[in-house]
């Protein structure tokens, strides 16, 4: 019997933002001048600091393994700076750290959803979230939400997606891919609902250090007396200190679901990088100035990204609270031809503006809401510039 491909993996979408990354990679590889506004990553590059601190951990012969879920020490520092952030306790063993954010949310998955179980997922998403879900057996169950309500879910809509074989809310403030973000009332009425239903919740909040403008961040497992028990909160270190290649997330669970999920990643990959933990110790303990450094930057181009949106006929934009992304509407320009190339969806418009004008996007039909284009901000403002300038002009 020859191989075959196995069927739960047959129905798996691959990852538009990396297919789009390697399409601008492609042609970059030919000669051609492409803006990258696809991938969501700091285009800075990881403090000195931080950096030295691998090298040194090099040195000091820090090359083996390490407990699978990661360095007591890192786990440590996590926690430490939860309860000084947030005054959230936690035990070093309800600590898991993990081959970055991504490989946290599927331990949560794998070892808190059954086949058949539902997990509610506000559109637009982050499009690993529906196929990590998937891939645990459990149904993701998609709820629209409006750029009218600056893409966020309203306690109507949440109560409206479950149903008796809900387990868990999959929550993301601020958000990929639009920067929205949650208030504190906002999160609070969710939490009441989560309460009242006896729903889990996975709060991913990976942008919590990238916020802008008068807004606050509040972390979910605060807004409630017992909340801190059924929520798994993710984060890590690749947004916030430009770390998307030392592959450094984490996961606070439940004292019961964390020696589970270490179990699991025990069995599937062991510990995470040895040298990129010691990395993030010195990420977390060390001079944070380097973060406050980039968000002043981001703010800057956020600001600059809202304006140029606003300026160019037919489109626009929800508020940006936090993260580094701009997800803009783009209806009004479908429809039409492009240089007599006929573009109907925000795919087909996203692969034209990159074959005819050189600007990589992410369409939003990968996110889960047709009709919209993501772009990162996390690139220069000179990128930037030339990048709008190329999309004011296919638009008109």
């Amino acid at each position: 019997m020859s191989l075959t491909v196995s069927q739960i993996v047959q129905k798996m979408q691959p990852s538009a933002t990396l297919a789009m990354a390697a399409k601008a990679k492609e042609l970059k590889a030919k000669g051609e001048a492409v803006v990258d506004l696809s991938l969501g990553e700091p285009d800075f590059t990881t403090p000195e600091h931080i950096c030295q601190a691998a090298m040194d951990a090099i040195k000091a012969g820090y090359t083996h393994y390490t407990v699978a879920s990661g360095l007591p020490a890192l786990k440590q520092a996590v926690v430490d700076e939860y309860q000084r952030r947030f005054g959230l306790t936690y035990q070093t063993t309800q600590c898991v750290i993990s081959n970055g954010a991504k490989h946290a949310l599927h331990n949560a998955f794998f070892c808190t959803l059954n086949p058949g179980d539902e997990v509610i997922i506000p559109a637009p998403y982050w499009v690993s979230y529906a196929e990590l879900v998937k891939l645990s057996g459990a149904k993701p169950v998609i709820v629209q939400t409006l750029e009218s309500d600056n893409f966020k879910l309203t306690p109507e809509a949440f109560r409206a997606a479950i149903t008796p074989e809900t387990r868990m809310l999959l929550l993301c403030s601020p958000s990929n891919p639009t920067g929205s973000m949650y208030s504190g009332e906002e999160l609070a009425a969710l939490a009441d609902i989560v309460i009242e239903k006896d729903l889990n919740v996975v709060a991913d909040e990976i942008y919590d250090r990238l916020i802008y403008g008068d807004n606050k961040f509040v972390s979910f497992p605060t807004l409630r007396e017992g909340l801190q028990d059924r929520t798994i909160v993710i984060n890590g270190v690749s947004k916030t200190y430009a770390m998307t290649g030392w592959r450094i997330g984490w996961a606070l669970a439940p004292e019961g679901i964390a020696k589970k999920m270490a179990s699991l990643q025990s069995q599937e990959t062991s510990n995470p990088c040895s040298i990129s933990q010691y990395a993030a110790i010195a990420a977390i303990t060390g001079d944070q100035s380097c973060v406050d450094t980039m968000r002043a930057e981001f703010a800057k181009r956020r600001d600059y990204v809202a304006k140029r949106i606003a300026e160019i006929p037919g489109l626009s934009c929800a508020v940006m609270g936090g993260a580094f992304y701009a997800f803009f509407n783009i209806q009004k320009h479908l429809g039409r031809e492009y240089n007599g190339v006929q573009v109907n969806n925000s795919e087909e418009w996203c692969l034209q503006l990159l074959a005819q004008k050189k600007v990589a996007t992410v369409m939003g039909s990968a996110f889960g809401t047709e009709g919209y284009v993501r772009i990162s901000f996390a690139a220069s403002m000179d990128n930037l510039k030339e990048a709008f300038d190329r999309i004011a002009d296919f638009v008109s």
